[in-house]
This record gives C-alpha cells, structure tokens and sequence, in this order.
C-alpha cells in the first residue's frame, strides 16, 4: 500500500511538472523602470584584477570628497580615523583630521554623567551626521541616507554602480511616462533602479573640491575617486588578501611539482621492475 501511494504521488509530481514546462508563458510585463533604466558603465579601478594595487593619492582625494561632500549626510560607521593612514595619511595628520572634523563624538560627561560631545580623535569610528534615523529621515524627506562603509559591496555593480549614480542624473526624457516622473523632492538617474531617487545630485560643477595634489576636479574625476575610496572602505584590506593568494597559488604550484618529482623518483623503477618481470 505504501509503495502504490509513494508512485502515485511521484506520478503526480511529475505530471505537474510536465504541466509546468509545456504551459506557455505571459510574456514580462515591461514598465518604464526597466525600459529607461541604464545599466552602471564599467570603469577600470587600479585595485581591479588579482594583481590590482590602490592608488593611495586617488584615494586621499576621494575621501576629500566624501569629507566635503558625502559626510552631510552619509555615515562611514565601520571605519576609524586612524585607517586613515593606509592612505597615506601620517599620524599627526589623522589626528588633526578627527579633531577638526564637523560632527562631535557622542560621549559622557565625566563629572555628571550626562551626555554630551567631544573632539573625535583617531581612535574613533566616523561619526554619524544624524543623532539617529529619526533625525536622519526628518532632514531627507524621509528618506534614509545609506551608510557608505560598505556600498561597493552592497550594491549590484559595486563600484561602478556608485561612479555611474554620482554621474548619471539627467532631465527626465519627453517620453518618460507620468507615473514614473520624479514627484517631489525626487531626482531622475536612469541607473538607479526605479529611475527616481531621493538624493539630490552631490557633484554638480567642476571646482567643487578643491585637490591638493593638482589633478583637476571635475565631476568625473572626483566621482572616480570618492567611488575608489569606497572601494577601500569595504575592504581595507584587499591588497594584503592578494598578496596571501598569490603567494598561496605559488606555494601549491611548488607544491604540486616537488609531489610529481618524487612520485617520478619513488615508483618509476618499481613500475619498470614490474614491467621487466612480467616479460
């Protein structure tokens, strides 16, 4: 009996199956989203590749953007001042960044125990422009500015989505229906996935930053370069895990050869001597 009710249900299973793959389908209902939206141009980062290296000057002028630009309104809570020294930043230099920057530290007063503000200092995460999510939504039209620590990672596209968004706003096209117009206090950029985003475009003129290094800032330039610093933000350590993985792709390959020289060595007269007492 319960041999005949497992092959009917696997009869059953199957035919619903068959049903499934011979059924024709709708065809996909294609809106305005998927018709204007543009997919993130690609662009060759230096970290890129398994040899890729950071362009440490690159990335100090993309943290000048996102130091005059992006912090208005953007959080970098899982980075410290200090990491900043990977960049090329010295010490006392890191030190005078955390205690100058705009927003305070959250912190104690020792001698009441209320809460209060300090000068960061290098050992401190980014601060948060916000006191909180309420504040934050409340001076965005509600809407939630992302942290960046993680964006290049978070995001489909990574780095190229975030270069391809600063540099993608553009008036909505003639043909762009109603409903998928930019209502208020909403931006068209076709690389964003529904066309409208609530973040007002951040590099809008050349001259925006200025760059202690000479390189000329235009809006391309300076949004190749805060999208390279993010990619440093996600993964600080990226050089040094390349580095660990050609070393190790070397080690096996050395490995590998030194296994198959003394195999050679070790069964290559017993396989002969094998051979020779056969005949």
């Amino acid at each position: 009996m319960v041999r005949i009710v497992a092959f009917l249900a696997g009869l059953v299973f199957v035919m619903a199956l068959v049903v499934a793959i011979l059924m024709p389908r709708q065809p996909a209902v294609e809106n305005a989203a998927h018709h204007f939206h543009v997919e993130p141009a690609k662009f060759a980062f230096a970290s890129d590749g398994p040899f890729g290296r950071f362009d440490r000057q690159q990335l100090q002028r993309g943290f000048q953007v996102y130091k005059e630009v992006c912090s208005a309104c953007h959080s970098l809570r899982h980075v410290a001042f200090r990491d900043l020294e990977d960049l090329g930043f010295t010490k006392p230099e890191v030190k005078a960044i955390a205690s100058q920057w705009a927003i305070e530290v959250p912190s104690v007063n020792p001698e009441t125990g209320e809460a209060a503000t300090r000068k960061a200092i290098p050992s401190d995460m980014f601060p948060s422009p916000y006191a909180n999510e309420v504040a934050a939504r409340a001076a965005n039209n509600n809407a939630l500015p992302p942290d960046l620590s993680l964006m290049t990672k978070a995001r489909e596209g990574h780095a190229d989505y975030v270069h391809s968004l600063l540099t993608g706003y553009r008036t909505p096209p003639a043909d762009l229906p109603k409903e998928s117009r930019p209502g208020p206090g909403l931006y068209y950029n076709p690389v964003y996935a529904n066309l409208n985003i609530a973040m007002p475009p951040p590099l809008v003129a050349e001259g925006q930053v200025s760059f202690a290094d000479g390189t000329k800032p235009t809006v391309e330039q300076m949004s190749q370069d805060v999208a390279a610093f993010l990619i440093w933000t996600a993964e600080p350590k990226l050089e040094n895990r390349k580095r660990t993985g050609v070393a190790v792709v070397l080690f096996l390959l050395l490995a590998t050869t030194l296994a198959y020289l003394a195999y050679q060595n070790i069964w290559a007269d017993k396989k002969h001597g094998k051979r020779t007492s056969l005949t």
